[in-house]
């Protein structure tokens, strides 16, 4: 474990890390803004040009910032889902909520076929995308907190989860069957993953929900160390296991379900952060955690959006393949490193 003064120093390290890769991420892409130019739009000064100015206002500074969002939210989820379940493996989407979002999407897209045209463009339209999202995810909570509330074993719990991730996943593959081609990409694009649909008044939404999720996380510090060390032990320290267990769920599922509805699933991200904060830090210590899985999560998403928009390229890569390609040799390297992520 290392000192007060060695944290501190840390976590100094990684805000000055996360503000220049926050500004980085503005100025790259395929119209690249001089640095400088970022800082001035960004104090309230408007850019020497006004396609620049445009730009970043319009598109890079919204895109940036469900880039925090998102690295923040899916981190913090993936971290109490491992303390919760005590699983190395376990994701903020262990609960099935991305497939719940995935089959709310699906019934919208692949199913609009089936409706009158004008119904099925107001669902087509990106606001019943986002709904239809929250449904399925919201579905799925429901149908965890009612089965949870039945069992005793947390390590139930997931595997419910997972049970319910294999039967909505069974349910779009066999809407997917009976889809055309043009519903089928629609859906993929979708699956893919994009930072940069979203509207300020969007950006809002998901800000307050990610705070919401996140204060929740905040209040369940004490009762995720005391899980650590097993649900027997929290009981004798007087922690209410279900009562804990219902806030860790509820803000997972704020988290994780919402940034899916706007942003589409990502994957990887709430994976692999938390094990790379515990390695940072070297602790287990949920008050520290909390804060660099914080930093870690949206450093790491400013950079995959970074390299999906990397200057010279006229297109996006999708941003579900960057943070799987980054994400999958981290987990490995922890791995290998430390030969269990235990």
């Amino acid at each position: 474990m290392k000192s007060k003064k060695q944290n501190t120093i840390l976590f100094f390290s990684l805000t000055l890390l996360l503000v220049f890769t926050f500004v980085l991420n503005i100025s790259l892409g395929q119209v690249s803004i001089p640095v400088k130019e970022v800082f001035k739009s960004l104090s309230g000064a408007i850019a020497s040009k006004d396609t620049w100015e445009y730009i970043i206002v319009n598109f890079r500074l919204p895109k940036a910032i469900t880039a925090v969002l998102v690295g923040m939210g899916l981190s913090i989820s993936g971290l109490l889902m491992q303390t919760l379940f005590r699983n190395p493996l376990a994701g903020p989407y262990v609960l099935g909520l991305s497939s719940g979002s995935s089959l709310g999407v699906a019934l919208i897209i692949l199913g609009a076929a089936f409706l009158p045209s004008l119904v099925s463009e107001i669902l087509l339209s990106s606001y019943g995308i986002i709904v239809a999202s929250c449904l399925g995810s919201f579905l799925v909570l429901l149908l965890v907190l009612i089965v949870s509330s039945r069992l005793r074993d947390t390590a139930t719990i997931l595997i419910v989860g997972l049970m319910f991730s294999s039967f909505t996943s069974a349910i779009v593959s066999v809407l997917t069957y009976f889809s055309s081609a043009e519903q089928l990409q629609k859906f993929t694009f979708w699956s893919m993953g994009n930072l940069g649909n979203l509207s300020w008044q969007n950006i809002l939404i998901l800000g307050v929900t990610v705070a919401v999720g996140l204060l929740l996380s905040l209040i369940s510090i004490k009762s995720l160390d005391a899980l650590l060390l097993g649900e027997n032990y929290a009981k004798s320290m007087g922690l209410n296991i279900r009562k804990s267990r219902y806030i860790i769920i509820i803000a997972t599922s704020l988290l994780a379900g919402s940034i899916t509805a706007f942003a589409g699933p990502i994957a990887f991200i709430g994976l692999a952060v938390p094990h790379l904060a515990k390695l940072l830090f070297q602790t287990s210590n949920h008050k520290i955690l909390f804060g660099s899985t914080i930093l870690i999560g949206a450093i790491l998403m400013l950079f995959c959006d970074m390299v999906s928009q990397m200057p010279g390229i006229e297109f996006t890569l999708p941003i579900n393949a960057i943070t799987s390609i980054i994400g999958a040799p981290i987990v490995i390297w922890l791995l290998v490193r430390k030969r269990s992520l235990i």
